[in-house]
């Protein structure tokens, strides 16, 4: 019996059927989505790390948390310091 490969986006859109499944999911991608962010505008700067948490008054693991979605809390208060410690602007909308 051969087996029918599923790709990934097949997948996804079979499980986004699912209600429970598809708030897990959006949920998650939004957090994903700022921790990209995040790191790439960091990246962007050549700003480590460490640099950054000194920037904001923490320490360089809640950066690392954050960045890699450890940290599943951040108040909108962090996210304007991160922001404002990045040379950028939080902007948030609702769709």
């Amino acid at each position: 019996m051969k087996r029918k490969k599923l790709m990934f986006d097949d997948w996804l859109k079979r499980e986004m059927k699912n209600p429970t499944f598809k708030k897990a999911f959006e949920e998650e991608d939004i957090r994903t989505q700022l921790a990209y962010l995040i790191t790439e505008k960091r990246h962007k700067k050549r700003i480590s790390q460490a640099e950054l948490a000194r920037r904001i008054h923490t320490k360089q693991q809640v950066i690392s948390d954050i960045e890699t979605l450890r940290r599943p809390n951040l108040t909108l208060g962090t996210l304007q310091k991160i922001a404002h410690a990045l040379g950028t602007r939080l902007s948030i909308s609702l769709l």
